[in-house]
């Protein structure tokens, strides 16, 4: 993989990787995004997108998981791709230990609804106890299956607030928070004026008409981005973006 900015260099060791994807000194929360699209802006091939990755969209794919203290997932996502809680072997959890992290990262799970599987192996195979963020009117009875496997956090009275859901992440120590998706779950973070950083893979692939965008939701004001840093390898290119808060770059 090499980087093209902000300044051009060769391949990229694993230690230049971890330094370009960094996650900035904040006091309270940073909560950063990662996504995989085609060049024509799909999201997903054949329902998953699984099919737009690359063994490089997988390296960084992996390495922004070990710098996160939780991993961020819409209900949907879960269930589209068949999330499990996925290995973290010696070398991974060196590295997040040298970080002052936490040996594996949490994950949490949005979901209003709690249509949930409490015997997955997201739940039931997780090393670290997984978190459930949904709302107050959530049905009572699939909040009760869901307890004995799972922290069910209520942030949101109808729906789920994903500010105060981010607000309940950090208020536990989970600062960095890593999303994964889907696109409901980035619009509305977007909405929420909580998103802080974008990481976007671009596949050299056009997907043609069908597949959605990554973003999806009630819809929210263009936002501006800032260009942090790109990379690129086998045709991909790996972008990595600052988001403007509410209010800024109007």
């Amino acid at each position: 993989m090499r980087q093209l900015l902000p300044t051009p260099s060769g391949e990229l060791t694993d230690d230049d990787l971890t330094a370009a994807y960094e996650v900035p000194a904040a006091p309270d929360r940073h909560v950063r995004v990662n996504f995989v699209a085609s060049a024509d802006g799909a999201a997903w091939l054949d329902g998953r997108s699984g099919g737009l990755s690359s063994p490089a969209d997988k390296r960084v794919f992996a390495l922004l998981r070990d710098l996160a203290d939780v991993v961020l997932v819409g209900a949907g996502t879960i269930r589209t791709e068949g999330y499990t809680y996925p290995d973290f072997g010696p070398e991974r959890r060196d590295r997040r230990r040298a970080l002052g992290l936490a040996e594996r990262p949490t994950f949490a799970v949005v979901s209003g609804s709690l249509d949930l599987d409490p015997t997955s192996r997201l739940f039931t195979g997780a090393p670290v106890r997984t978190i459930v963020l949904t709302a107050a009117a959530a049905p009572a009875a699939a909040r009760a299956a869901l307890e004995p496997v799972a922290d069910v956090v209520t942030a949101g009275e109808d729906r789920v607030d994903l500010a105060a859901a981010v607000d309940a992440l950090a208020a536990r120590g989970l600062r960095r928070i890593l999303s994964e998706g889907g696109p409901a779950l980035l619009g509305g973070l977007v909405a929420a004026g909580r998103l802080d950083e974008l990481c976007l893979t671009v596949s050299p692939l056009l997907a043609g008409a069908g597949a959605g965008r990554i973003t999806a939701g009630g819809g929210h004001p263009p936002v501006s981005l800032t260009v942090l840093r790109l990379l690129a390898e086998d045709g991909s290119l790996f972008t990595r973006y600052a988001v403007a808060r509410p209010g800024e770059g109007d």
